[in-house]
């Protein structure tokens, strides 16, 4: 019998992805079948990587997956668990490396949403820290984790090791920085203007993401690593 997935309360949502090509469905079922594998009880998966490497398609196709196989899945993203734009000025957001140091809420992350949802949590869990568009704060807003409930988050600078501890299957996508740069102008140009989601990704994510890379070493600290260059055909690179 298929379990529920249960969702952040965020207006910033990205929609589902239709459906896959027969060798991108063939990888979801082997991603799935792993975390699956991994325990009976509570797990935590982290999906990490570049700015529009596709994390966050990937994090819904996953969950659906493990719900369809029974299991009741609690979806999160880590753009839900900023600290306040109002606070912006107390510190640096906005350079690389002030966006991959100051950005997210790391104490939240951890006491909120990945702690609750471990094994010996209390299964108690805030899928929502902040809304990124509202600015709301939801930390009223609680979701029950089963026992075998499987928590499946995705975001940018996951595997940090402020939060690494905290993971039990660790996924990410490696995409050329180019590329993810270019989908990530096209996926945003029509909000922000195409030349400043230029900036945005190549002077703020992008250059972030080099620090991360730099001092994090996230690539080898992950369980599974993706080839996410072609959707239709990404390709199991580690694990």
């Amino acid at each position: 019998m298929e379990a529920p997935v249960h969702r952040s309360v965020s207006t910033w949502q990205q929609p589902l992805p239709p459906a896959g090509s027969p060798a991108r469905r063939a990888l979801i079922d082997l991603l799935a079948a792993r975390v699956l594998a991994l325990s009976p009880g509570r797990l935590r998966v982290g999906i990490d990587g570049f700015a529009a490497a596709g994390k966050t398609s990937l994090g819904h196709e996953l969950a659906a997956r493990i719900a369809a196989a029974g299991r009741p899945v609690l979806r999160a993203s880590l753009d839900d668990f900023k600290r306040p734009w109002r606070d912006r000025h107390l510190y640096d957001r906005l350079s690389g490396p002030g966006y991959y140091r100051n950005a997210a809420d790391l104490p939240a992350i951890r006491d909120l949403l990945l702690g609750p949802a471990g094994p010996t949590g209390s299964g108690r869990c805030v899928l929502c820290l902040r809304d990124p568009l509202t600015q709301r704060e939801h930390t009223d807003v609680v979701t029950s984790a089963a026992p075998d409930a499987v928590l499946v988050v995705d975001g940018v600078f996951a595997f940090r090791p402020e939060l690494d501890d905290l993971w039990d299957q660790r996924i990410w996508l490696e995409v050329p920085a180019e590329l993810a740069v270019r989908r990530g102008v096209d996926r945003d140009a029509d909000r922000e203007g195409a030349e400043e989601a230029e900036r945005l990704h190549r002077d703020r994510y992008l250059a972030a993401q080099q620090v991360y890379l730099a001092e994090a070493d996230p690539v080898g600290r992950a369980d599974l690593v993706i080839d996410n260059a072609d959707f239709a055909r990404p390709r199991l690179l580690r694990g």
